[in-house]
C-alpha cells in the first residue's frame, strides 16, 4: 500500500488568499491572449478583449481555441506569401 501525502486543498486558496495568487503564462493563444494557471490553487485566468484579467469558463476555451485556429492559419499564410515573395 502507497503512502502519499496530500496537502488539504484549503491550504493553496489560504496561501493565495493571503499572499496573492502566482499566475504563470500556460498557453499563448496570440501575441495578446495568453491563458493563466496559479502555481498554488491551479486558478486559471485569460485575457478578455479589453485585456483584463478574467477567469476561464468553457466559453471562453472555446473562443480562445477558436481564436489560436484562425491565428495558426493567418501565420501560416503570411509564412507562406513571405516565402513565395523571397523566391522572385
Amino acid at each position: 500500500m502507497k503512502n502519499t501525502t496530500k496537502k488539504p486543498a484549503f491550504i493553496p486558496a489560504m496561501y493565495c488568499s493571503l499572499l496573492g495568487h502566482d499566475y504563470q503564462v500556460t498557453k499563448k493563444v496570440t501575441n495578446h491572449v495568453k491563458e493563466y494557471t496559479c502555481k498554488n490553487c491551479k486558478k486559471q485566468l485569460t485575457t478578455n478583449s479589453n485585456g483584463d484579467l478574467i477567469e476561464l469558463t468553457s466559453k471562453f476555451k472555446e473562443i480562445n481555441a477558436t481564436l489560436e485556429r484562425v491565428y495558426n492559419k493567418k501565420m501560416e499564410r503570411a509564412n507562406e506569401k513571405v516565402m513565395s515573395n523571397s523566391v522572385y
